[in-house]
């Protein structure tokens, strides 16, 4: 097995960058794993987070990542497509490779998607969140590929290089740099066919037949990350300490409920942290 990391935090924003500096000034190893767009970069002007005065989200995102570079902690940019747990020791699906950690901090920020009608019951049923590590299973098939994921255009060229039949559904008016062998339907998804498999979509009152689904999104529901995780109106539930109900699982951030702001986020973010160091060392005292 790899080195196995101390903390795998999984989102780059506040709360995750707030975690990533305190588990290191506690001398535990870090990785952040992040997509490399969040909310806070698209924000206009912040005026509410103490010693940073009319600043923009922008630049206010800037000087925290410039702390963490700082302290040269790990970032690996892309998808986490689930967490599992064995033997204490999770095994995170990142962009397809597996990263092993004793502790996780999910960082998620808020989650806008809503499962489509089926979704959870085929997911691995023909339904994929992930180009890059299940495209080779559809080679010479007809898949559709769908979401809101800033890269969905790159994901769509990578499985059409792999010789999968590829037809992108979007709603979009303007697609720049596309496959030219690329299928483009226009509609929305709004529900998902099959009873064991994945058979079809529903686009505009109408069946769509394909092999495949790949449902490409910046963010993946919570309950799809990982199996088990408590939940209660869309939100993580956690503690006092940002512990979840499964041991060594901790969650900050705007994805653990209201308010959501930045103060809230990054204190969330250290008292994460400290637990889940104080987590790892008391594995350590009972081995």
């Amino acid at each position: 097995m790899e080195n196995i990391l101390d903390v795998a935090i999984i989102g780059g924003g506040p709360a995750g960058l707030s975690a990533a500096i305190n588990a290191v000034a506690r001398n535990k190893s870090v990785k952040i794993l992040t997509n490399k767009s969040n909310y806070l970069q698209k924000a206009e002007m912040v005026d509410n987070y103490l010693g940073f005065h009319n600043i923009s989200g922008k630049k206010l995102m800037q000087n925290f990542l410039e702390h963490v570079q700082s302290l040269n902690i790990a970032f690996e940019y892309g998808k986490v497509i689930n967490i599992m747990k064995y033997n204490d020791i999770f095994m995170i699906n990142c962009n397809g490779e597996i990263i092993h950690a004793k502790t996780v901090i999910l960082a998620l920020g808020v989650v806008k998607n809503n499962l489509l009608k089926n979704e959870e019951n085929l997911i691995g049923r023909g339904v994929s969140y992930c180009a890059t590590c299940d495209g080779s299973l559809y080679k010479g098939k007809n898949v559709l590929v769908y979401g809101n994921a800033d890269d969905i255009i790159e994901e769509a060229n990578f499985l059409q290089k792999l010789g999968v039949n590829v037809t992108l559904i979007t709603a979009k008016k303007e697609l720049h740099d596309i496959h030219k062998d690329i299928n483009i339907l226009d509609g929305v998804v709004t529900e998902i066919v099959g009873n064991h498999k994945f058979e079809a979509v529903v686009i505009n009152h109408e069946e769509v037949k394909a092999d495949g689904l790949f449902l490409l999104r910046n963010s993946i529901a919570f309950n799809t990350i990982i199996n088990d995780l408590d939940t209660y109106n869309g939100y993580i539930q956690v503690n006092r300490n940002m512990e979840t109900n499964i041991s060594g699982l901790y969650a900050c951030g705007d994805c653990t409920g209201e308010p959501l702001q930045i103060s809230k986020a990054t204190g969330e973010g250290l008292v994460a942290a400290q637990n889940a160091a104080k987590y790892i060392d008391s594995l350590k005292e009972m081995k």
